[in-house]
């Protein structure tokens, strides 16, 4: 069965992210279609990137982010808009990582004022850097309409259902991705 993970994006505090990942593990995992988890990136304390080059970790903290992202073949990754970008928890997060995410895919689920339109967009270029392949669905939620008083999430009907087809193309692109990294190492055999 695949391994799916739902990465938070926010370590910040009285963050609303936490709450939409757990309503997409809550969503997911009445899909029966893989095993999913939530990976909170603010359990791993990561300071700015504190290792001398990104992908090769030496600290307690970056090895422990890295050994939990390569346990999982996709991602949903959770990314509120900052400034008209990815949140910068999650960035840095993303910098940590290299090979250990290669050739795996993901599904991008934003919020924001404009639905986190453009930090979805600005998570896709570091994703594609990172050699993940991250499907063209996204779940997408108004921080007006999908947030009771900015803070709760209740997503709507409308927005809700957005997230099933982003669902539908992670799980067939981590099944094909699957291949993918069993023909990389039989090259590099």
């Amino acid at each position: 069965m695949l391994k799916i993970a739902i990465v938070t994006g926010s370590t910040r505090p009285g963050r609303i992210n936490r709450g939409v990942a757990d309503w997409l593990l809550d969503y997911a995992q009445q899909r029966g279609d893989a095993a999913y988890e939530v990976v909170d990136i603010a359990e791993y304390n990561l300071p700015v990137l504190d290792e001398v080059a990104p992908g090769q970790n030496t600290k307690a903290h970056s090895q422990a982010w890295s050994a939990k992202m390569a346990e999982f073949d996709g991602y949903v990754f959770v990314t509120g808009e900052y400034n008209h970008s990815v949140t910068p928890a999650l960035a840095n997060a993303l910098t940590y990582l290299n090979t250990e995410v290669n050739n795996k895919a993901a599904g991008i689920v934003g919020y924001g004022s404009a639905f986190g339109v453009r930090a979805v967009e600005h998570l896709r270029g570091i994703l594609s850097e990172l050699q993940i392949a991250h499907v063209q669905k996204q779940g997408m939620f108004s921080l007006f309409t999908d947030f009771e008083n900015f803070s709760a999430f209740k997503p709507t009907e409308l927005q809700a259902a957005s997230v099933e087809p982003m669902f539908d193309q992670l799980i067939s692109w981590a099944g094909a991705m699957q291949s993918v990294r069993a023909d990389s190492v039989a090259v590099n055999a």
